[in-house]
């Protein structure tokens, strides 16, 4: 089932996040529904913050850059209650955007590599090092968990300069072809 993507300004795109267990209502559905959205939504992660719950989960799914990116074949991933442990010392900058933040393409520098522990859909332990573009994503969609979105990230001259954009998402002035729960006045 697609779920609605909540856009900024939702309060709880703000909320603080809860970890969850094995008995989760409904996880292994809720786990399906997060990757039909991010993928009915063109997106590569989504976290639960933005599909109206204030969980510690995300689903990653990186197929589609496989043809880029061959590591990435057939990589659907759901992180249960993710923490980025520890981050690398090299960085780089790459335009993210958010589908939270439809509209909004933003170049954010991010470390390139970083320690993530978290548990698979199996509830198994993990603790690892991830690199490359997953990296990048797993840092975007744990900040989501962390109250953060990535235009929080910006310079403050760039985020003066996506001022106005902010506020026509605020004001529900936007359009995008997927599924949304825009800010109600």
């Amino acid at each position: 089932m697609i779920l609605p993507i909540y856009t900024y300004g939702q309060p709880v795109l703000k909320k603080e996040t809860e970890e969850i267990d094995k008995d989760y209502p409904q996880l292994k559905e809720l786990i399906d529904n997060m990757f039909e959205t991010m993928e009915k939504s063109d997106g590569v992660g989504l976290a639960a913050p933005q599909v109206g719950l204030s969980i510690r989960l995300v689903v990653i799914g990186l197929d589609c850059l496989s043809d880029e990116h061959p590591e990435y074949k057939d990589f659907n991933k759901a992180f249960i209650n993710p923490y980025i442990e520890e981050y690398g010392t090299e960085t780089d900058g790459y335009e993210e955007g958010c589908l939270s933040f439809p509209g909004i393409h933003e170049k954010v520098v991010r470390p390139t590599k970083v320690r993530v522990s978290y548990l698979d859909q199996d509830f198994n332990e993990h603790d690892e090092w991830i690199d490359g573009f997953l990296a990048r994503v797993i840092q975007h969609e744990v900040d989501h968990l962390d109250q953060t979105c990535f235009v929080d990230r910006l310079s403050p001259l760039r985020k003066q300069m996506v001022k106005g954009k902010l506020k026509n998402l605020h004001d529900g002035k936007f359009y995008c072809d997927y599924k949304v729960k825009p800010l109600k006045k």
